[in-house]
């Protein structure tokens, strides 16, 4: 598959040929929602127990006589009708991390870059910046027509002054090639890729 592609500015800079086993998957709803729901499961963090009449660190001694105070019975300090006692009918814990075979993983992936390749992808040869402003690269955008949620996929690392200027601009979000993952690549517009993040993910699957 032959992509046009051009500078930060919207310029055009030549074409590049994308693998179709990379960018030429037909993307399946069930797959990609299967990915979905296990990197938003991932994200969770453990709910919190709360602890209960066999938890709590007080005395399991009876604290008063069972007759003769003019008060009800009781047994134990721990009981949940005292301040300090356990709580009754309590949170229990709650882990919410998932599984999931590494090769839906990486299949999900590649059509979630398939799926933006047939609508939404940008291939430009570079992040760097003459001038790392963020008024500057607003304009760039401008002329690029680069609007609303985009994400940025740099190679190895991502351009240091194109991060700086990019990060007080709404709706745009920066990851190397290692971060590529599915949910950010869906949740965004236009997915935006440097030759070398091309060359890293095609090689990611590849090696």
């Amino acid at each position: 598959m032959k992509v046009k592609v051009q500078k930060i500015d919207g310029k055009a800079s030549g074409d590049i040929e994308l693998n179709d086993d990379v960018f030429g998957v037909e993307p399946r709803a069930d797959i990609l929602h299967r990915v979905v729901t296990w990197q938003l499961e991932n994200r969770r963090g453990t709910a919190r127990p709360t602890r209960e009449r066999s938890d709590v660190a007080r005395t399991g001694k009876k604290f008063g006589p069972q007759k003769g105070s003019g008060g009800a019975r009781h047994g134990d300090r721990g009981a949940p009708i005292f301040v300090g006692g356990g709580k009754a009918h309590g949170a229990r814990k709650r882990e919410f991390e998932q599984s999931l075979n590494k090769k839906v993983r990486a299949l999900g992936l590649k059509m979630a870059l398939s799926s933006k390749a047939k609508d939404g992808l940008v291939v430009v040869d570079s992040l760097e910046l003459k001038d790392a402003k963020t008024k500057a690269l607003k304009g760039h955008f401008d002329s690029a027509g680069l609007n609303g949620k985009v994400l940025f996929i740099d190679g190895e690392a991502v351009n240091d002054g194109f991060k700086k200027a990019a990060g007080n601009l709404p709706g745009i979000n920066v990851l190397p090639a290692q971060g590529a993952n599915v949910y950010d690549i869906l949740n965004h517009d236009t997915l935006v890729l440097t030759k070398d993040a091309v060359e890293k993910l095609e090689a990611r699957f590849n090696g």
